[in-house]
């Protein structure tokens, strides 16, 4: 028989810690706050704030970047569901498609748009070449 262990002891974390934890809940802008309070009251404070967020990242944390991470993560994995992941193979290859394809066509308009641009400069600098040989 197997004896579960749960200490009685957990370590608490300093004032630091959890106001670091605390900052962390609320996100970026929490520390961006501290940072500006820390100026305001007392310079070497608020560039400490700084020089720490910069150091441990917390500046540069994008939590769309993350979503975008997680998301990444979902599609590739399997449902267990052999038909529906199927189906969302097949969808997604067909979104991929398109979405290439919407992008040609974006890339094809440009071109179309800039070359109707270039070919109105053109003409109306030969219009303006014309003129002036006239006078």
């Amino acid at each position: 028989m197997t004896q579960t262990y749960a200490p009685t002891y957990t370590a608490q974390r300093s004032w630091l810690g959890r106001t670091e934890d605390f900052l962390d809940d609320k996100g970026k802008g929490a520390w961006i706050a501290a940072m500006v309070v820390g100026f305001i009251l007392f310079w070497p404070l608020g560039l400490a704030l700084l020089a720490y967020m910069i150091w441990s990242k917390r500046m540069f944390k994008s939590s769309s970047c993350s979503k975008r991470a997680r998301r990444g993560s979902i599609t590739g994995r399997s449902t267990g569901n052999a038909a529906f992941d199927a189906y969302k193979a097949d969808t997604l290859a067909r979104l991929e498609e398109e979405q290439t394809n919407f992008e040609a066509f974006l890339s094809r308009l440009r071109e179309a748009k800039d070359k109707a641009e270039f070919d109105q400069f053109m003409a109306e600098g030969s219009k303006n070449d014309d003129d002036t040989q006239k006078a």
